[in-house]
């Protein structure tokens, strides 16, 4: 098995190729995973198989992939992959065609050919004869391309089309779009001649590592009954680049907000189940994925903001920021193929679990150890996005879901902002009026310490089920001064913890912690030096029973020296 990468495309090829029950393999494979250090980092895969009944059919096929994959990579990336593709063949084609009518023992030589070229989230193929290419998606077979053959009578594995056969080659080609985990195969004749699609789709979709899977193909082409030579490649995507604005940009402008669905819609085989949130701009379901046989969460867009182009914009940003930071602690998009979907909505995971949100509405209140448990894991997760130069805003518990096995995701990245890049403009989507530090009001865009003022109130809750600063109306204009002490809500939580805050929560950004980092920090030292907070108001008696008795003691002298005193006045 091996593993190619163009950035952050990744493949894993394996392959096998089998003589069979002939007595020389006229068939030919070639990969290659990119030439590091130079702008060419496409991913190539063919391969070729010598024509039967000619002389140097084996040599015809090794001669045409080297000789296309070594073209393909010396010409330059700017000519595009299709153009590189064309000139690469119509070389290979030139120099069998030629050789095959110079040099008397190589009369006649020629080959099938089928090649798939990977090129950031697309994949090319190129391909003349009867080797197939096919590619299994969301369980899915499809034939990618077309045999060149008669298709009749005695005449029906005859080709009319190969390399070698004329002077020009006359090639089909084609794109489709790539997904994660879609799975390729190239094959010869002598083994889709004997497989039939759902065979072939069967063993393919067992996932097991793709040489593994090629060895499958070639063993059951053999059983069946294959009389000649075999050969599969299989590749399998482990990873795609993100797509670029651009690119988002157009897949979503052409998608329409339509009306909210309900509940037992289906809509582009997904299943919709019961309703998890409905707000303003979006209604969010649990779905299930008929295709891919999961649980999944759909947000749809609101119609009332069919005509808000910052709205549509949103969907571009979260996609592309979700692209571009994989965490554990950031929510993931799932990318649904664009023939897929007809109309604007996005997939994200169904996380097990339940948001800050929720867990602050039911009892227990948090501890003192959860509270700041969860504020660390949430620091972390802002953290991820700020060392990739995103800017979440909009922080707050109901954009934090608690995983059941104590992990922790930070969704929601509709109106996050990427202020060192220029591939989204800073429109003024706002977040929520409560968490948003006093310089958002004042025009600000945001910033890491606007970020780390909404994780502060959102601490400030998790404690208090309060806000520091009262709950703000949207279009308000906030008064911001001193934050109420965390004691006003929980007596039992110590001094130092309001200090944290204070410092967090400062109206003045330059005020506030250097980064969350620092906040967390702070918040882990705390609960370390500092005495375990108080859970419960205990009796002197209880606390220091010594103290409770010299107490007791003294209170009596003091009650026996006033009683003698009132006995001796009257």
């Amino acid at each position: 098995m091996t593993i190619g990468s163009q950035r952050n495309l990744g493949v894993r090829v394996g392959f096998v190729s089998e003589t069979g029950r002939r007595s020389a393999n006229e068939d030919y494979v070639g990969t290659c995973l990119g030439q590091s250090g130079v702008g060419n980092r496409d991913i190539v895969a063919a391969v070729a198989d010598g024509v039967g009944g000619h002389k140097g059919g084996r040599e015809a096929a090794e001669l045409a992939i080297r000789c296309f994959i070594d073209a393909y990579y010396s010409l330059p990336e700017t000519l595009g992959v299709r153009r590189r593709a064309s000139r690469a063949l119509e070389a290979a084609n030139s120099w069998i065609y030629t050789q095959g009518r110079t040099d008397p023992r190589l009369s006649g030589m020629s080959c099938a050919f089928s090649s798939i070229i990977l090129s950031r989230r697309l994949c090319h193929v190129i391909h003349i004869g009867d080797t197939r290419a096919y590619r299994l998606s969301e369980g899915r077979l499809e034939l990618l391309t077309k045999d060149h053959i008669a298709g009749r009578g005695d005449l029906a594995h005859l080709l009319y089309r190969a390399i070698g056969f004329e002077d020009f080659a006359r090639f089909d080609y084609a794109t489709v779009g790539l997904r994660q985990h879609d799975r390729l195969l190239i094959c010869s004749d002598g083994v889709h001649g004997m497989l039939a699609d759902h065979r072939l789709q069967l063993l393919l979709s067992e996932r097991t590592s793709p040489e593994e899977s090629a060895r499958a193909l070639v063993d059951a082409a053999l059983d069946a009954g294959s009389t000649d030579n075999m050969t599969a490649l299989v590749l399998d995507v482990v990873d795609l680049p993100p797509a670029d604005r651009d690119e988002l940009t157009h897949s979503i402008a052409t998608l329409p907000i339509l009306d909210l669905p309900d509940t037992g819609d289906a809509i582009d085989d997904f299943t919709l189940g019961e309703i998890l949130s409905d707000g303003r701009y979006s209604r969010l379901f649990k779905a299930i994925d008929k295709r891919q046989g999961r649980e999944v969460v759909l947000k749809f867009p609101h119609p009332r903001v069919a005509s808000e182009g910052s709205y549509r914009l949103a969907f571009v940003r979260e996609a592309w920021v979700a692209a571009r930071v994989r965490s554990l602690w950031i929510g993931e998009i799932i990318e649904l193929p664009a023939e897929r979907q007809t109309r604007l909505y996005s997939v994200m995971p169904l996380y097990e679990g339940e948001t800050l949100e929720q867990r602050l509405n039911r009892s227990p209140q948090l501890s003192l150890a959860e509270g700041i448990g969860i504020a660390t894991r949430l620091a972390r997760a802002v953290a991820t996005l700020h060392r990739a130069g995103i800017i979440h805003r909009d922080i707050k518990p109901d954009n934090v879901i608690l995983l059941k096995g104590g992990g922790l995701r930070l969704v929601d990245l509709g109106v996050a902002r990427v202020p060192l890049l220029e591939d989204f403009p800073a429109e003024d989507i706002p977040g929520t009026p409560s968490y948003m530090a006093p310089e958002l009001f004042g025009g600000r865009p945001g910033d890491e310490f606007s970020d780390l003022y909404a994780l502060g109130v959102t601490v400030y809750r998790m404690f208090t089920a309060a806000y520091p600063y009262g709950e703000i109306e949207p279009f308000s204009r906030p008064r911001f001064g001193k934050p109420a002490n965390l004691a006003r809500y929980r007596p039992d939580l110590p001094a130092w913890l309001d200090a944290v805050m204070d410092k967090a929560l400062h109206v003045d950004p330059a005020q506030r912690y250097g980064d969350v980092i620092e906040f967390s920090h702070e918040l882990e030292n705390g609960a370390t030096w500092a005495k375990p907070a108080v859970t419960s108001r205990r009796s002197l008696y209880e606390r220091d029973p010594l103290v409770f008795w010299k107490s007791l003691s003294a209170g009596l002298v003091v009650l026996v020296v006033l009683l003698l005193a009132w006995i001796v006045k009257n």
